[in-house]
């Protein structure tokens, strides 16, 4: 009989406030921040997370973030290129949009929140239309990562070109360039070199006319948009340059010289943010042009100051004329106002989208900060006095659901209620059922930990040699033991709770007994407290790595840098065996229940199972790519568990030497491993500051349809890959000079979604057709036969799918494609073969005829008539399905066109209708026009107003 395991699956990752993979959105209330592949939401008054963004079974990380226009939308970018737009009132998925091979790294929605601009690290731009779900076009041009875009309304002058409504793209990448691009004809009309080095950070003014570029080196550029240049578009001038779009106006002055990461205009208050340092941020307020005139008249007052005397008042006065015309240049129009100094490197920042709790001239700027924390200060308006000097204050911080560095250590108390968690400065226990933080501690650099006997104290050994106490009732240190001059590495309690040994770089291995002494807290009380007292100590050859007791009390593990395991006698500390056979150190080793194995994981990615008895290795596996950091037994099992530096955790058969399940859920290195008592779940801690807990279920597992799924998962998505090799524009033959592709291109991506739903179009065909042919047999027979006979043929039996879904086989056939979504129908219908494509076109004449689903059935016949469009032709065939299905579908969108025409001139009589009533009638005599307009608009703010005589 084969053997059946349980399964164990993931749930959600806690201990992250927010992940260093993307930018974050603040809107003055709510904080939609990256955490690895999750988006959250949290309240950054109440400190509570409200949402978590998260779809099963994607494990991309998040790239990027923006907000659309219509406030509830929000498109996320990953690190597969695959982008989502979500809503975040439902919390649910409302498109994905696949179309990039490599991550996405800047996204930005259009004033409408109709079009989104996508940008990657695969130097494409794609423009995505989000009524209609589909990819317009792909840019090609930039000849590295994309790092932000904008887009340009179209100017409001009137043009010559019919199509450039469609505006213009502003795209920055690290190839040092700044590129302009004219959405109607799909081309680059300017490319700038915006640096020397490559360009980081760009962002485009409210008023949609100065663009500020932030570079590698420091320099911040400013570039104004000549808006009668982009209205007449490409023409050359008088000396036979081409106008340009884009012009260098000055560089601005910033205080470092470090990579400007971002710079961000307020939407509505006089202020640009610039960050160039990893925990500053620079605010420059931009003065209003008479503020400059002052400026410019005051600094020439000066300098005239510091000249000689001995000039006429005339001269004097005729200069401060043209001082006052002067022309103010665009540095005298930024100022530098503060700058905010965080807590910590800043990953990104936001301005509050709207003023904030009503105090209009206040303004409030987010900061995610890649120690996993969040703040927000708040930045005072412009003080009266030249004496005060503004200072922005922390108002909010959000930093006690996670650690600042990566999480090190993990114990679980001995009823797997309470989990304990430890890196570089803090100690944190979690309520593992409802995994909320429930006390923070301070502690050193903790490398190991283990609750003691009772659960009421913990202890933490730390890279500076300390052993700490802390009783977790009070969440205080109550002892602090100099136990060793070196890391303590190890540290493992006897089984029986008495004695606790501990291993440290210094080579030696200590032993202290636990004792609890009474210490006088006044003179009628005195309280019971947990002390450490060194009992012996064993001198070793080598560093002490990692120490273990056997269950049954008898023997003591100690691995040493020498990449050996020494086993002695716990009670006489007699040497009893050597473990030799790893190429390098032993990094972590545990003991089975019944003292019968003992498992070794190495920095040689090897885990060796030995035999107890005489030391015998009985199998070496090469377990993970990369050093295996921890590994411990199930509880009363021969079942264990390893995780390694290549983020993957596994379970183990140390009986049958089987990899039972990989478990693949984090983006870092795995440092630490904790397994419950009862063997219900095991939970890992890593660099990437997450800790998550894995649990068992119901559901068994089989190792042969296992192995299956790992090799198909395997083919799926080596058969993506290979259907997705760059190539020029569909139709325009390869590249084979190695000459740069086309301009513009098609968006294209198979996935295993794709491929299937094209799949399943090809098999509803396949039915479809048979059965329709099997009916035609049939008809034919009954024509041929005599009335008599005819009367006595049985007709066909049905398909058993048709049957049971009651359908004819062409809405059969619809019912299939329209359960495709949107965004995957398009590559679905490239991997028809052509046979396939003539099949579907006489459904879709067929569906035209009887005016199904216009919409779709126009959207692919287009799509397959461009695609296929020289196949088509060259058809002579094709000719008798062409023609009527013009003439089908023609009317078809006649009638749809007088529907929409109908229903808009309703929708904008009932708009009309609105605001006849909503206008206030007035019939006092003593208003003039400009009054009454005025009133009206009141009214319209207030509700009505309606004041008669």
């Amino acid at each position: 009989m084969v053997q059946s395991y349980l399964r164990h699956g993931p749930t959600q990752a806690f201990g992250l406030i927010c992940s260093v993979s993307s930018n974050s959105v603040y809107d003055g209330k709510l904080a939609y921040v990256p955490a690895l592949e999750d988006v959250l939401v949290w309240d950054m008054k109440k400190g509570h997370m409200l949402a978590m963004w998260h779809e099963t079974g994607h494990r991309a990380e998040v790239t990027c973030i923006q907000r659309s226009p219509q406030q509830n939308m929000f498109a996320v970018g990953y690190a597969d290129g695959s982008v989502r737009l979500w809503d975040s009132t439902l919390g649910s998925v409302r498109a994905t949009f696949n179309g990039h091979r490599k991550a996405v790294t800047a996204l930005a929605f259009d004033t409408q929140g109709v079009r989104l601009a996508s940008g990657s690290q695969d130097t494409d731009l794609i423009v995505w239309d989000l009524v209609a779900d589909v990819g317009l076009y792909r840019l090609r041009g930039h000849r590295d990562q994309i790092t932000s875009i904008r887009f340009l309304p179209p100017s409001d002058q009137p043009s010559t070109s019919t199509g450039s409504s469609n505006g213009f793209l502003i795209s920055t990448s690290k190839d040092t360039l700044l590129k302009l691009w004219d959405l109607s004809t799909q081309h680059c009309v300017q490319t700038v070199v915006a640096h020397r080095s490559e360009v980081w950070s760009m962002d485009l003014s409210p008023q949609q006319n100065i663009i500020f570029t932030g570079s590698g080196e420091g320099d911040l550029k400013a570039w104004k948009i000549d808006y009668d240049a982009v209205a007449t578009g490409l023409k050359t001038t008088e000396s036979g340059q081409i106008g340009k779009m884009i012009q260098p106006v000055a560089t601005l002055p910033l205080s470092s010289r470090h990579r400007v990461s971002q710079v961000l205009f307020h939407d509505l208050q006089p202020y640009v943010a610039v960050q160039s340092h990893d925990r500053s941020i620079e605010i420059f307020r931009i003065r209003t042009e008479e503020e400059a005139r002052k400026k410019l008249a005051r600094r020439r007052k000066r300098a005239k100051e510091k000249e000689e005397k001995s000039k006429s008042k005339e001269k004097d006065l005729v200069d401060k004329a043209d001082d006052d015309t002067g022309e103010i240049g665009l540095v005298d129009l930024f100022t530098p106002y503060l700058v905010i100094r965080a807590s910590g490197k800043v990953r990104s920042f936001d301005f509050t989208t709207k003023d904030a709790a009503g105090h209009k001239a206040r303004i409030q700027i987010f900061l995610a900060l890649a120690s996993n924390a969040l703040e927000v200060y708040d930045i005072p308006p412009p003080p009266k006095s030249k004496d005060q000097v503004p200072e922005a204050s922390r108002i909010y911080s959000l930093d006690i659901p996670g650690h600042r560095t990566d999480v090190r250590t993990l114990c679980l108390s001995s009823d797997d209620q309470i989990l304990a968690s430890a890196s570089n400065g803090t100690l944190k226990l979690w309520n593992v059922k409802t995994t909320a933080c429930i006390r923070t501690m301070d502690c050193g650099y903790a490398v190991c930990s283990t609750f003691l006997l009772g659960d009421r104290h913990l202890a933490v050994g730390t890279k500076s040699g300390d052993i700490l106490i802390y009783d977790v009732a009070s969440s205080t240190l109550i002892d602090t033991v100099k136990a060793h001059s070196s890391t303590v590495w190890s540290i493992h309690l006897r089984p029986d709770g008495k004695v606790l040994a501990s291993g440290s770089a210094d080579k030696e291995v200590k032993f202290w007994e636990l004792e609890h002494k009474a210490i006088p807290e006044d003179e009628s009380h005195s309280k019971k407290s947990l002390v450490l007292v060194h009992a012996r100590t064993l001198k070793m050859s080598d560093d002490v790595l990692s120490l273990r007791y056997s269950p049954n009390g008898k023997l003591l593990a100690v691995s040493l840098l020498d990449s050996t395991v020494k086993i002695f006698y716990q009670d006489t500390l007699k040497f009893f065996l050597s473990l030799y056979g790893h190429k390098l150190p032993v990094l972590a080793m545990d003991i089975s229940d019944d003292s019968k194995l003992i498992v070794t994981c190495s920095a040689d990615k090897n885990v060796k199972i030995w035999g107890l008895d005489f030391g015998d290795c009985h199998k070496s596996i090469f377990a993970h790519e990369d050093s295996v950091t921890q590994v411990l037994f199930e509880k009363k099992s021969h079942f264990f568990w390893t995780v390694g530096k290549d983020k993957v955790l596994k379970y183990w058969d140390g009986d049958k030497f089987e990899n039972i399940q990989k478990l693949e859920g984090h983006h870092n290195e795995i440092w630490a491993l904790a397994v419950s008592h009862y063997g219900n779940f095991v939970v890992t801690g890593s660099h990437d500051k997450s800790i998550r807990i894995w649990e068992k279920l119901d559901e068994p597992l089989f190792l042969e349809e296992e192995r299956e799924r790992e090799l198909e998962h395997l083919y799926e998505n080596e058969l993506a890959e290979t259907l997705n090799q760059p190539d020029g524009t569909i139709g325009g033959g390869e590249n084979t000079d190695g000459q740069p592709s086309a301009e513009v291109a098609a968006v294209t991506k198979q996935t295993m979604e794709t491929l299937m739903a094209g799949e399943r179009i090809m098999e509803a065909l396949d039915l479809a057709d048979n059965e329709r042919a099997a009916l035609r047999d049939f008809e034919d027979q009954k024509a041929r036969a005599g009335t008599l006979e005819a009367a006595g043929l049985q007709p066909p039996p049905r398909n058993p799918i048709l049957a049971a879904l009651d359908l004819e086989p062409d809405s059969h056939v619809l019912r299939v494609v329209e359960k495709i979504p949107r965004t995957a129908l398009y590559d679905a219908l490239l991997v028809l073969p052509f046979g396939k494509v003539l099949s579907l076109m006489q459904y879709l004449d067929a569906w035209a005829k009887k005016g199904w689903n216009i919409a779709l059935v126009s959207y692919v016949t287009f799509f397959l008539l461009k695609t296929h469009h020289h196949q088509i032709v060259a058809n002579r065939i094709m000719r008798t399905t062409l023609i009527p299905m013009r003439i089908h579908l023609r009317n078809a969108l006649r009638r749809e066109k007088d529907t929409v025409g109908y229903n808009l001139a309703a929708l904008q009589y009932l708009r009309r209708k609105s605001e006849a009533e909503r206008t206030a009638h007035f019939f006092e005599e003593d208003l003039d026009e400009s009054k009454v307009r005025e009133k009206i608009a009141e009214g319209k703010k207030r509700k009505r107003v309606s004041i008669k005589a």
